[in-house]
């Protein structure tokens, strides 16, 4: 079990989940669908019983609903979203981020469906839970689906109840340019940045227009200077910053794009 204060690069043991299916929403079940949850946590498989499958063997490692206590005196970056599919910019701006702002694991948070994403092209949640394990590749990123445990759709709600769920574990919010430009269309925006700490890093063509816009406006008194950023989950809230990362090339879009002729 993590103790508190200290950092390490073997994730503690986790219950397992079961594979969810897909959804019309973060935690929504769709029309006509049961509303039965699956539960999220099992007890892990012991030797002797069976090799376990990848999915197991993944989930493992998961943060889920009842490791609130494993996480107690951590600082957790939080990269959420469709990861449709996942790709290396994801693991470059996780292994950035573990550096640059002192936290000891990021948390790939697997949207079931992003409300403001159209459900079409989109793949099933366990398709995109597993390829993002596979890019993801390092002890301290770890891919979860839990939003379908906590009943949310809304990544103001995802936050508070996460909270809740986990009061000893500092958050921080991780975005690109791109979401810190678009945040104010987000549901209860404000909420945000007035519960966590919020990261946002340097994307191609879009950071200008991002620190020109409503959101970055709003708290531009509340941002962070690069050289505070180690301590930028202890601050007093609203604190976000804007780090100037190395860019990285890759788009989901455009891997969506490629796959679908071929290439």
């Amino acid at each position: 079990m993590a103790r508190r204060g200290l950092k390490t690069d073997t994730p503690p043991s986790r219950g397992t989940l079961s594979p969810p299916g897909r959804g019309q929403g973060e935690g929504v079940p769709s029309a006509g669908r049961s509303t039965k949850r699956v539960p999220l946590t099992q007890p892990s498989p012991r030797g002797g019983e069976g090799k376990r499958s990848g999915w197991e063997r993944g989930v493992e490692k998961a943060p889920h609903l009842y490791s609130g206590p494993l996480y107690a005196g951590l600082t957790v970056g939080i990269l959420g979203g469709s990861f449709n599919p996942a790709h290396a910019g994801h693991r470059h701006i996780s292994l950035f981020a573990l550096k640059a702002l002192g936290l000891d694991r990021v948390w790939w948070m697997v949207s079931p469906q992003n409300p403001l994403k159209s459900a079409s092209g989109m793949a099933s949640l366990s398709d995109r839970m597993a390829e993002a394990r596979a890019v993801a590749a390092h002890p301290r990123i770890e891919v979860t689906a839990i939003e379908t445990a906590l009943g949310t759709r809304f990544t103001a709600d995802t936050l508070a109840k996460l909270q809740r769920r986990f009061p000893k574990t500092r958050f921080v919010w991780l975005m690109g340019a791109d979401n810190l430009r678009q945040i104010p269309r987000w549901k209860h925006w404000n909420r945000i940045f007035d519960s966590v700490a919020v990261a946002v890093f340097a994307r191609p063509t879009y950071s200008l227009s991002a620190l020109s816009g409503k959101a970055a406006q709003r708290y531009t008194r509340r941002r962070v200077s690069v050289s505070g950023v180690k301590g930028l989950a202890r601050r007093r809230r609203p604190a976000w910053a804007f780090l100037r990362n190395p860019l990285h090339p890759a788009s989901a879009t455009a891997i969506r794009q490629a796959r679908a002729a071929g290439s």
